[in-house]
This record gives structure tokens, C-alpha cells and sequence, in this order.
């Protein structure tokens, strides 16, 4: 991937670099091999182009010739349909690819929920910071079981699933980093060192 001037035939990505969604659709371009453009988007001051091909003005967002991808999980879904050399849609594994809908379900959906009201607290005075973790925990203590098992999520490689959750763990880990890294979670603490330090990660970012 690259930063340049705009072509006609290039699929263009409007991104933004801390954003846990647009990491996730980088990381799955850059495994791809997709040549894809990048804009960097000021979350004040969109696109005119972004908004008038996706007016919902939140990225990632992906323009090919003939569609707009709005999702970060289309956009994922489309760079492995383009090339997916070590398998991370476990294609031959049908209860494979149903637990990583499963486990990406629960991260975008509860855990995400728990996640900002961890991270934003005070906009949430209904519960402390605290009680917003422990909920979020719940989470946490079933991917620690699941890497109690092996090195990643799923299988014993890569999967969509661990590229579409790390961000959003990296994300728990940074509203407090001295209780995450000394977390009763060393399996998760682990796999999210690891994954810090992929090239994938550091490329992407």
C-alpha cells in the first residue's frame, strides 16, 4: 500500500490511523498484496469525495470501480478474496469460519460496548471505570481460554479473527496499560505483544 497521488484504477481507502476498524481493513490489505491509495481523513474535516460516495463519514472506507465498501469486515472479506496466501479464511474449515464470526460478532458487539464505556467512563456515570472493565473482562477470560489451547484464536495460525480483534484489544490495553500487563490474562498479554510487534502491525500503522 501506498500514499499517493490519486489513480483512476487504484482502489482508494479513507482511513484513519487509530481507528481499531480501519486498522483492521490496512492490515488485511497489506497481507493481500492490494495496491490500494490512502487518505488519511481529518475526522474534522472529511473528504468532500468520501462523503459523497459514503455519507455515513466514518471509515474505513474502500472505493473500487464498481462499488463502495463501507464495512471494515467487507473490506477485509474483499482483500482475501483477492489473496489469502496462509489461509486466514480457513476456507476448507466450515466450524472454523463459524467461530471466527462468532468471536468477531462478540468483539464488534458487547465487547465493543464495554470497550467505550471503559475507555470513556465519565460520559457513562451510570457504572465505575472499574465495573465497565469487569464487564469487559468477560470477554477477555474467553479468549484467554482459548489461547490456553494454542498461539492464536482459532487455529494454530493467523485467522481473520485475530486480525480483526487485536486493534480493538490493543485499544483495552492503552486505558490502562499498567493493569492490562499485569492482567491475570498472560496467554491474551502474549498474543497482543506479539501482535504489537508483527511487521504486519508496524507496516500498517
Amino acid at each position: 500500500m501506498s500514499v499517493i497521488a490519486l489513480n483512476s484504477a487504484t482502489p482508494t481507502l479513507y482511513s484513519f490511523r487509530r481507528c481499531p476498524y480501519a486498522m483492521r481493513a490496512r492490515m488485511a490489505l497489506r497481507y493481500a498484496g492490494c495496491d490500494v491509495d490512502i487518505i488519511e481523513v481529518s475526522l474534522k474535516a472529511k473528504p468532500a469525495e468520501m462523503l459523497q460516495r459514503s455519507p455515513k463519514g466514518t471509515v474505513p472506507v474502500l472505493l473500487l470501480a464498481s462499488e463502495v465498501l463501507e464495512q471494515s469486515l467487507d473490506i477485509m472479506h474483499w482483500a482475501l478474496a483477492q489473496n489469502d496466501p496462509h489461509d486466514w479464511s480457513m476456507t476448507a474449515s466450515p466450524d472454523a469460519q463459524r467461530e471466527i464470526a462468532q468471536l468477531i460478532a462478540q468483539n464488534d458487539g458487547a465487547f465493543k460496548q464495554d470497550l467505550d464505556r471503559y475507555k470513556y467512563a465519565v460520559r457513562y456515570p451510570e457504572f465505575s471505570q472499574e465495573e465497565y472493565r469487569q464487564r469487559a473482562e468477560v470477554f477477555l477470560c474467553e479468549l484467554e481460554g482459548r489461547l490456553q489451547q494454542r498461539d492464536y484464536l482459532v487455529a494454530n495460525h493467523l485467522t481473520l479473527a485475530d486480525i480483526a480483534l487485536a486493534p480493538f484489544i490493543r485499544q483495552f490495553c492503552f486505558v490502562d496499560p499498567d493493569w492490562f500487563w499485569q492482567s491475570p490474562y498472560p496467554k491474551l498479554r502474549e498474543w497482543l505483544q506479539r501482535f504489537l510487534n508483527s511487521a504486519l502491525f508496524i507496516q500498517s500503522m
